[in-house]
This record gives structure tokens, sequence and C-alpha cells, in this order.
């Protein structure tokens, strides 16, 4: 029963389906108040309103991206002194708040400005950085170095399920229930009631995996019992070569040489891969409700949950590939996948090309698992929060710049070529092969030990 109360997996599920909720309305709520403008002021143009819900996105992701950054980090040192539940619960708390404020736009009848309050909120209290940070330093903590990536990448699993099943529901609730014609209303309650429950179901019955990794910190030999009996040697981890703290250097490199160099391969990476996902994602969402596509609430649903379905064929990728093919094969596959389906996407014209698309990326959620799973193999166990926040920290501030781009990108090439930022974000894509190939071929060895094969 403890052992349940350490899975940090129902609170996944649990958010991700409120996310899904969330993101659904917002983006229907604010389409239908920004067409009301411009019906009220006789300019219903489809470029017109495109532009003007692409310009509210690009103010209210600036805050989300920014805000974070006056929190995050002092979120997750508080985390790393054994307090790991306040990098989970302090941001549900943010979510739960300041979702509450597209109540009051759809009830009151405020404008929709109120929704960039939300976000500072949202961001103060850490958003998804300091969340997806602390999830993932829960995950390491809790799972030994062996089964690490797999942990990793089955937390991946439940969030596009969770996903998955929420983009499902969402578009079918959004048009089916409504309070006195209020659309959306009845979504956004949804929402806001799942983070609650998420809420307190993180404070009082999820349970710190501190208690059974500290059973083999304070062992004489560095195992607990049942390892010793079962005849398993501690893997290198926490002192491994790339902290330096080893006799034993790699490739006949200082120890500490490759460290730094071989950690700055893997954020840059990651980086440039997620800079390339976020471009071409920010933006989906506006080429899917304008023409030629233009999808409904319903379709919007069938969408986003296509999207999330990547998530279980990247896991069962994982699961297959992982038993022959090292970490860096996974990665670049997981690349090259999402290359292959962006290229597609700039050609969509028609509903059943946009699903294909979706389907070639079907291992495209594989890189970033594995790159957190391969850094946590590196670092000590004490500094999992503060090093993951500042990957996501990372993420989060060109994910900033990413943003205003694309978007400014897209309203420049709306009555030229909608898929020119599909194009871009393949290029990048490409481009974030060569960190990872040049890890891959100094440093062959770590991924021989990291990896699969």
């Amino acid at each position: 029963m403890i052992m349940m109360r350490t899975l940090i997996e129902p609170v996944v599920a649990g958010a991700q389906v409120a996310s899904s909720f969330y993101d659904t309305a917002l983006l229907f709520v604010v389409k239908d108040y920004y067409n009301r403008t411009a019906t009220s002021l006789n300019t219903s143009h489809s470029v017109t309103l495109q532009k003007a819900i692409s310009n509210f996105y690009i103010i209210h992701n600036l805050i989300l991206g920014f805000t974070p950054l006056l929190s995050a980090y002092i979120l997750a040192k508080i985390g790393d002194n054994n307090r790991r539940k306040v990098t989970i619960c302090v941001p549900l708390l943010g979510y739960f708040l300041s979702r509450c404020f597209l109540l009051l736009v759809i009830f009151l009848d405020w404008p929709i400005e109120v929704m960039f309050g939300s976000a500072a909120l949202n961001g103060l209290t850490g958003w998804f950085t300091t969340y997806w940070a602390g999830v993932m330093a829960w995950a390491a903590v809790g799972s030994t170095e062996k089964r690490r990536s797999f942990k990793f990448i089955v937390i991946e699993l439940v969030y596009g399920l969770s996903g998955c099943v929420g983009s499902l529901a969402s578009g079918h609730i959004f048009v089916s229930f409504t309070i006195t014609h209020n659309t959306g209303a009845i979504l956004v309650i949804c929402s806001v009631s799942l983070y609650l429950i998420c809420l307190l179901y993180s404070i009082f019955i999820l349970k710190e995996p501190y208690n059974e990794t500290a059973l083999r910190k304070n062992s004489g030999d560095g195992m607990d019992e049942q390892e010793v009996n079962n005849g398993n040697l501690p893997e290198p981890n926490e002192r491994s070569n790339l902290l330096g703290e080893t006799n034993e250097p790699l490739g006949g490199l200082p120890a500490l040489t490759p460290s730094k160099f071989f950690i700055a391969l893997l954020f840059a990476t990651a980086i440039v891969y997620n800079i390339s996902v976020d471009g071409a994602m920010d933006v989906l969402s506006l080429f899917l409700i304008k023409e030629p596509l233009k999808f409904s609430p319903t379709y919007i649903g069938y969408a986003n949950a296509a999207g999330y379905f990547i998530f279980i064929t990247s896991f069962l990728g994982v699961w297959i590939f992982s038993r022959c093919l090292k970490d860096v094969t996974l990665i670049i596959m997981g690349i090259l996948s999402f290359c292959a389906g962006i290229f597609i996407m700039a050609s969509v014209r028609w509903t059943f090309l946009y699903f294909i698309a979706r389907a070639v990326m079907m291992f495209s959620l594989i890189p970033m698992p594995t790159i957190r799973s391969v850094l946590s193999k590196h670092i000590q166990g004490s500094s999992y929060g503060k090093v993951f926040v500042v990957l996501q920290l990372s993420l989060a501030i060109t994910g900033i710049v990413t943003s205003v781009l694309f978007n400014e990108i897209y309203q420049a090439t709306l009555t030229s070529f909608d898929g020119t930022c599909f194009i871009i974000s393949g290029i990048l894509s490409i481009l974030s092969l060569i960190p990872i190939s040049v890890a891959a071929f100094k440093y062959s060895s770590i991924f021989h030990r990291t990896g699969g094969a």
C-alpha cells in the first residue's frame, strides 16, 4: 500500500485530463470573444480573427514563460532538500486558482485580458516548468538507474493516455453541455475540479519515495538487503565518471573534461528539438480552425487526441527497441520521426492527411524523456530537482522566443503559404541531430553503458 502511495502517475493522469479540458475551452472561448469583437467592428474576416487569436496567445505565452523564472529554481532547491512535494503541490495550487479566472470570463463576461492575470499567477507558482521537473525528479528518486528510462517513458505514457482521453471527451462536453448559453463552462468546471482533486491527493495521500532510496544510501555497501540477496551490484550513478569522481577516466581523457561538454550536448539537443516541436505546436491549433480544415470543437478534440496518441506509440517504441538499441539511437529515431511528420503537416489540406502526419510522428516523444534519463544517470541524486528545473527553464525561455517568432511568421505567411512554420520546424529538428551525433561519436562508451545495447 505504501508503494502505491509513492506513485506519481495518478497525479499526472488527473492533471493532464484537467489540462486537456482547459486547453480546448480556452481556445474556443478566445475564438468566440474575438469573433464577437470582430462582428461588432463589422470586420469578420478570417485573417483578422486568426491574427487576434494569435496575438492573444503570444502575450499569454510570454507571461507564462517569463514568470516561472522568479520562482522555479527556488522551488526546485526546496524540493531537493527532502521536500519534493513542494514542486508538485505549489504548481497544482497555481493551476487550480488560475484556471478559475476563465470562469469569470464566461459567467461574468469579463474581458479576455483577464487571462493574462491568470497566466501570471500560474507562472509565479511554478507552472509546468516546476511541475514537470518535480515529476521527473520524483520518478528519478523512486527508480533504479537500470529502469529509469523505462520509468520516464511510462510517465510520458500516462501523460499521453490521459491527454488523449481528455481531448476526446473535451470536444463532446464543450458542444453537448452548456449552462444558460455559457459555452465551455462545464468543461472549465470539470477542469478546475480535477485540479483540486489532484492537489488534495498530493497533499494528503501521496508519499515521498525518499525513505525507500534512503535505505540504499544508509546500507553499508550502498545496497538494500533484497539487492544483496539477489546478487545485484550497484551501477555507477551519483559518483559516475561524468562527475569526475572516479579513478577511471573515459576514453583516456580527464574525467572532468567530457562531463560539462557531454551534458552541454544533451542540453543543446533537447533545446533545439524542443524549439522545433514547440514552434509547430504553437501554431497548429490556429492552423486547424481556419480554412480549409476549419475543425469544430469535436474535431479539435480528435486532433488533440491524435497528438496524445503519440505518447502511446513512443512508449511502445522505447519498450520494444530499448532492448536492442542504445539511448542515442532511440533519440535520433524519435527526431527523424517528428521531422518526417512535420514536413507532411506543411502540406495538409484535407482532414485525413492531418492524421497521416500525426501517424508518421509516432516516435517523436521518445527524445525528451530519454535525454532526461541519460542526464539523471550522470548527476547526483540530491541535484535532480535543480538540474531538471534548469533544463525546463532553458526550454521555457527558448520557448518564449519560439512562440513569438513562430506566431509572427504564421501571421506573415497566412495569405501566402501557411505551412511555412512547419517547414522551419522540420529544418530545426534536423539541426538538433548535430549535437546528439557529436555526443554519440565522442562518448560512445557512455551511451553503451546507459543504453540498451
